[in-house]
Parts: C-alpha cells; sequence; structure tokens
C-alpha cells in the first residue's frame, strides 16, 4: 500500500471513504435478470437520462432499467458504501474528480474495447482514463464556462453588452461604469477553481499542475500573477466579498437584479432558464473574457470538465450493463442526451443538438456563442493526488480572502501542498 492509500485510509478511520483494492463491487438483484439501476447525482437530468433508457429498452424489451437520483453528498455516500459491500448500482455517473480513485482500485471495468476514441472531444476521453491509461468509463458530456450579463442593469447603466472580443479590463472597467452609476455589483468574482481562477491562470499562460500531472505549478509567475488578479478583484467595491457570496450565491444575487455578471457552467443554464422564467431575454450568455496581456498565449482559454457513464469491473449484471454502456456512448444516445438540453454530449458533431433545445423551448440566451470555445478549450486539472489536495487547496483560497494569509503566502502553501500530496501518492 504507497503513502497515498495510507493518507486515504487514515481519513476513512475519521468517516471519509475509503476503498480495499478487492473491492470489485457487483450489482444488486438477482444475477442477469436484466433489471438494471442507473444511479446519477442531478435530479435535472433525470428524465434525459430515462429517456436514453427509453429508448434502449424498447430494442431490448428483456431489460428494466431504472434509474436513480440522489444529491451529490448522498450519492458519493452511497456509492462508496455499495463498493465496499460489493454492491454496486449496475450503471453510474463518474465525475473526472473521481475516475483516478474508483479506476486505481479495480472498482470499475475497463471500457477500452468498447470506446472508440475518435468519435469523442479529447478532454472527455482523457477524463475517462484511470493512471495506467485504460479508459474506465464510456464518455457522457463536455462542459464549458459561460459568462452571464444581466441586459437590464447593463441598460439601466448606460454600458454596452459583453462582446466576443472583451478583455478583463472592458469587464473591470464596465463593472465599475455599473457600480458607478446603479450602485450594483459588477462582476461578481467568488472563490472557485473551474469557474473562476483556473480560467484566468491558463488566459494568462500558467498552468496549476505541469503537462504530465506531476508537479505543482503554483509559483510560476504566469500562474502567480493571475491569481493574484482574480483574488484581488474583490477588492473593488462592485464586487461582492466571499462573506456576501455565503449569505447569497452569485446566481441569487445575479437574478434579484444586485449584480451585473457572473461565470456559470453551461450545466447550469437549462435549470437557469426554467427556474426564472420571468427573467427570459433579459439576460444572456457570452464567451469569457481573454487576458489582455498573456505571458504566453493569445490570452483565450477556457476549463473544460466532463462526465462518464461506468460500472462495476465485476457486477452480477455485468454483460447487460456493459451493452447499456455501448448504447449510451453511441451517436443516438448521445443525442437523445444532447436533446434533453442539460448537457453538451462528448459525441462530436452533436454540439447543436444541446443549443438547439433553448430556441425549442423559447429560451432567449445565445448559447451557440459557447459552443466556440471548444477551439481553446483546457482539460479539467487532475492527477492521480487531486482528492487529497483539492480541500487543501480550496481551504488555502478561502484563507488568503479571509485574511488569515497573504496571497504570497496562500501561493506558497497551495503549493506545497499540492507537491506534498503527488510526493506520498509516488
Amino acid at each position: 500500500m504507497n503513502k497515498l492509500w495510507k493518507r486515504t485510509l487514515a481519513a476513512a478511520m475519521a468517516g471519509t471513504m475509503v476503498f480495499g483494492l478487492s473491492a470489485c463491487g457487483s450489482s444488486g438483484g438477482a444475477e442477469g435478470d436484466g433489471n438494471l439501476v442507473f444511479m446519477i447525482w442531478d435530479s435535472g437530468q433525470k428524465s434525459g437520462m430515462e429517456a436514453i433508457a427509453e429508448a434502449y429498452m424498447e430494442e431490448h424489451p428483456d431489460v428494466n432499467i431504472e434509474v436513480q437520483a440522489v444529491g451529490w453528498d448522498e450519492y458519493w455516500t452511497k456509492l462508496e458504501a455499495s463498493a465496499k459491500s460489493n454492491s454496486m448500482p449496475d450503471i453510474f455517473w463518474m465525475h473526472s474528480n473521481q475516475m483516478y480513485t474508483y479506476a486505481d482500485a479495480g472498482i470499475l471495468a475497463d471500457c477500452t474495447d468498447i470506446v472508440d476514441e475518435a468519435n469523442y472531444s479529447e478532454i472527455s476521453v482523457e477524463n475517462a482514463k484511470g493512471s495506467d491509461g485504460k479508459i474506465y468509463g464510456v464518455p457522457k458530456d463536455k462542459d464549458t464556462i459561460a459568462l452571464l450579463y444581466n441586459k437590464e442593469i447593463f441598460d439601466e447603466a448606460g454600458v454596452e453588452y459583453p462582446t466576443a472580443e472583451w478583455t478583463w479590463d472592458d469587464m473591470t472597467e464596465a463593472s465599475q461604469k455599473i457600480y458607478d452609476a446603479t450602485g450594483k455589483y459588477g462582476y461578481m468574482a467568488y472563490s472557485h477553481d473551474q469557474i473562476g481562477y483556473w480560467d484566468f491562470v491558463y488566459q494568462n499562460g500558467g498552468q496549476i499542475l505541469s503537462d504530465d500531472g506531476t508537479k505543482a505549478m503554483y509559483t510560476e509567475p504566469a500562474t502567480a500573477d493571475a491569481i493574484k488578479y482574480y483574488i484581488g478583484l474583490q477588492q473593488n467595491d462592485w464586487c461582492p466579498t466571499q462573506e456576501d457570496f455565503a449569505n447569497g450565491g452569485a446566481s441569487e444575487l445575479f437574478f434579484s437584479g444586485q449584480g451585473a455578471m457572473y461565470y456559470a457552467g453551461n450545466w447550469d443554464l437549462a435549470n437557469l432558464c426554467a427556474t426564472y422564467p420571468d427573467m427570459n431575454g433579459k439576460w444572456d450568455v457570452t464567451v469569457l473574457p481573454k487576458c489582455p496581456d498573456p505571458a504566453e498565449g493569445d490570452g483565450r482559454a477556457v476549463i473544460s470538465n466532463s462526465v462518464s457513464y461506468a460500472t462495476a469491473a465485476e457486477g452480477k449484471n455485468h454483460d447487460a450493463a456493459m451493452e447499456f454502456l455501448e448504447f449510451l456512448g453511441s451517436e443516438e444516445g448521445q443525442r437523445i442526451q444532447g436533446e434533453s438540453g442539460v448537457a453538451i454530449p462528448a459525441y462530436n458533431g452533436l454540439e447543436d443538438t444541446w443549443v438547439q433545445t433553448f430556441a425549442d423551448q423559447g429560451y432567449e440566451v445565445n448559447v451557440g456563442s459557447l459552443i466556440d470555445q471548444f477551439d481553446y478549450s483546457v482539460k479539467y486539472v487532475n492527477n492521480a493526488s487531486r482528492r487529497v489536495w483539492e480541500p487543501e487547496v480550496e481551504q488555502t483560497v478561502l484563507d488568503i480572502y479571509a485574511g488569515n494569509l497573504t496571497v504570497d503566502e496562500g501561493i506558497q502553501q497551495m503549493q506545497d501542498q499540492v507537491t506534498e500530496a503527488i510526493a506520498e501518492q509516488q
């Protein structure tokens, strides 16, 4: 057992997950009975997943698939418990945050033979791999980040709407003008990695990890400068504090007319449209502003992540689950997902199926502009030790915001935290 697994085991003693290396998992129910349980963590996507399952069951009348949706925290608690008791769901979603942990422990089935990499985005395929380079999930989707802007507030302030050519300077200048004219927030820079400072880092030509994931890069000048810039945005009157965000999230401030701009994942857009129907036509989205003077590159970058469909390595319904996984990854299965409007298919060429759903439902948001960002997307930052260092780094960022650390002290601490986690994993 290597150092990382020893550390994981110690965490488990305090109530955190641990897997025995022999926990390969097996599905519940009678062996080979054709009743498959499909577990997901997003109730907003349940109808889309059910639509895929129904299409499959029409072609396979001997199979019954039950989609179970639970909340994020409950999802991982259940999945961890089922992995330890060899009773995993037949099919389940696997987030890239957890892929290495489950795959490297021998828990997931090898899907290399059923995934044609040429059909999917490179990022989606890479996020489905374990440390050994094998594919342990069928690519489900790919995501991107949007700049949301409140047109009513821009109009009130007499400021032109954001464009695809905007830079960081344009965003901050507009924020100041909006605040001066209306007293409302401009860009709301809340503490987050993928939907926050990571994008700024890569736009500036920096990196969080080296290309091979073996080295922390926080103290590199391009990275450190971007982190300082992002955290420093909170020093402006037009940006809420992290305490403000704790009392009301950026989306609440935005849709209540208190803030003009914030970043959100494309996976939130359909839900936001449905949740705030009275705001239809009063807000829109565009691509992320670019860095005006990057240390390297052209100033454009956006962090892109993805989810995979997976099954246990040794489930009782293993063969049936693998066959359904193939359908989930097929052009037909991916098209049905895109038409549900909640996720952009990982399958190349089906992006417009997601885009079209917004127009079909009468939502006046230019989501098609976001597809262009895949041309310069950056793979979600991840390595085999991420589950150890990620919560530590997140807390360090919050300590900087709280004034418990200077930005320089915090950046060095993040560098040390990631370096130590990588060393212990080896």
